[in-house]
């Protein structure tokens, strides 16, 4: 591996509104917090990718989960900036520039990419390093291997001169750039000096500037978080980092780079980049085919059973399937649609819900009751809290819990149980070096999640 400068700060955006890969991916957990063809998410191959300390960009809904993450690969990171809303690239990687040091290398990188070629990504940061070292903005342009007409592309000029960006182009367009070998995917990866990327955004968008700097200003720490002030950064006109700044610089370069890359932005996409059996299929959990041909199975908790169909993806997760003929897998955003115009909780979550302890599932849910599966993580604690209107039964199923249950303390191990009588004053750690695993059974006259007053709790979540 190269030794990078201690000036280059890999910084990772963790955005995305999770409607490409549904039901599999959501709102609440984007495509780049999923394991989707290896042991790790997106988001860790990304952190692992260069290696280091980076800054993460991600939104209040996921920066739990994106700190979880990177604690399991052992990496601490600079910071984790959480943004009050999302409006694209450009601010926030504004925000880290202005975080940085002023002569710092940003290495910036989405969290939602897959690269094959880790090696070819190494090399082309040392080709780009004495560019961006020398006052350029550079971005990586990917070797095209097809006429892809969902990428935007660039051109290249003499050395690693950026002639002209393109628009995703039509289909004939895009042939006719593959063939003249002059031009490159824009896969949205830069590496530039701090300093030049706000010098060149002050000259194009210098309000934009000034409203990143108040938001840190007005901002701060929220536990090993930094939360961006809400008023300022919601002002912000949102744009990519390509409209706002290397459209219109002249300071841009390209580092050509084969590295076996995809943004998986479709099912087809990922189907594409599995390991596939000898009739073209990627089947993935319980999974019977009998006859079929170029599809994606994939069964995440039932048994999914496919006979005599091709080219079709198929997904069942807990709560929804999707069936799609791959030639169609870019409507999906259509149903998600449809799901929020519904108002249905599929489109933005699964039934698995993060918290900053761990998580919870629920397994079933009726009249007057609901059944969850609890994970806490070793070492956390949920608050010091009561419902007023749901009693609960708790089993530990793995680990061990320390309850404390109105003016009792105890400690419960694998197959015992207590009970929490609504109205008491109750709280769950974990004490242990192992996840804690329960079910809880709730019942009562109301069981929604907003039956809850918290008393103490250590995310500052008390009224």
């Amino acid at each position: 591996m190269s030794q990078y400068p201690d000036t280059l700060i890999p910084v990772i955006l963790s955005g995305g509104a999770g409607t490409r890969l549904w039901p599999l991916s959501r709102e609440q957990r984007p495509k780049q917090l999923l394991k989707l063809n290896s042991d790790l998410t997106l988001l860790q191959e990304t952190a692992r990718r260069l290696g280091g300390r980076p800054i993460v960009v991600c939104n209040q809904e996921h920066r739990f989960i994106v700190a979880e993450q990177l604690r399991e690969l052992a990496m601490e990171p600079r910071g984790i900036v959480i943004e009050p809303v999302g409006r694209n690239t450009a601010p926030a990687v504004a925000v880290t520039a202005l975080l940085a040091e002023p002569e710092a290398l940003l290495l910036v990188m989405p969290s939602d990419h897959q690269v094959r070629d880790v090696a070819a990504f190494r090399r082309a940061v040392d080709q780009a390093i004495p560019l961006a070292q020398a006052g350029q903005l550079v971005t990586f342009g990917i070797q095209p291997t097809e006429a892809n007409t969902g990428y935007g592309y660039i051109k290249r000029g003499t050395g690693f001169a950026v002639e002209r960006f393109v628009e995703k182009p039509s289909s004939a367009v895009a042939e006719s750039y593959l063939a003249s070998g002059q031009y490159l995917w824009n896969a949205g990866i830069f590496l530039f000096k701090a300093k030049t990327y706000l010098d060149e955004l002050a000259v194009h968008h210098p309000t934009m500037v000034e409203q990143c700097r108040a938001a840190l200003d007005q901002g701060g720490s929220d536990l090993f978080f930094f939360r961006l002030a809400e008023e300022p950064f919601a002002a912000i006109t949102g744009l990519s980092i390509d409209y706002a700044v290397m459209e219109k610089t002249s300071r841009a370069a390209v580092v050509p780079v084969d590295m076996g890359w995809s943004d998986i932005g479709s099912w087809s996409a990922l189907w594409q980049e599995s390991p596939q059996d000898d009739n073209g299929n990627v089947l993935l959990g319980d999974v019977i085919a009998e006859d079929i041909d170029n599809c994606y199975v994939r069964a995440d908790d039932r048994l999914v059973a496919a006979i005599g169909v091709r080219d079709l993806i198929v997904v069942a997760t807990d709560d929804a399937v999707l069936v799609a003929d791959k030639a169609h897998d870019q409507d999906v955003k259509r149903v998600v649609e449809r799901l929020k115009a519904a108002n249905r909780a599929e489109a933005s979550q699964g039934s698995r819900t993060w918290r900053p302890w761990g998580w919870f599932q629920t397994i079933d849910d009726g009249h007057r009751y609901r059944v969850k599966h609890i994970q806490v993580n070793p070492g956390a604690k949920l608050s010091l809290q009561k419902h007023w209107h749901r009693s609960e039964h708790w089993v530990v199923v793995t680990g061990t819990a320390l309850v404390t249950c109105g003016d009792n303390s105890f400690t419960l191990r694998e197959n015992e149980s207590t009970f929490i009588p609504a109205g008491t004053v109750h709280r769950l750690e974990n004490p242990g070096k192992l996840p804690l695993r329960m079910i809880e059974v709730q019942s009562g006259e109301y069981v929604g999640e907003d039956d809850i007053v918290r008393i103490d709790d250590e995310y500052g979540r008390t009224e």
